[in-house]
């Protein structure tokens, strides 16, 4: 799947990450196993960290529950 530079723009418009930091984090997704409980609450850290926002143990819990149980959208364009 190719994901258009416009696609990259308007992630980075709304949230101030760039490409490179995008492409890195998701090359970093794709090497780890996305049904281990720990390693999705890390990738849930460093995404928080990197986006400059907070999220609570609570909101994180959501976040795990909706991966580890296939919940998230296959579309990302339909996100932005």
């Amino acid at each position: 799947m190719t994901i258009s530079d416009s696609f990259f723009k308007k992630v980075e418009k709304k949230t101030k990450v760039n490409k490179d930091t995008i492409l890195s984090l998701a090359s970093k997704i794709q090497k780890s196993d996305m049904k281990d409980e720990e390693v999705l609450r890390d990738v849930v850290k460093e995404i928080s960290e990197i986006a400059g926002k907070e999220v609570s143990k609570e909101k994180e819990d959501k976040i795990v529950s909706a991966i580890l149980n296939d919940k998230v959208p296959n579309n990302l364009d339909r996100m932005f």
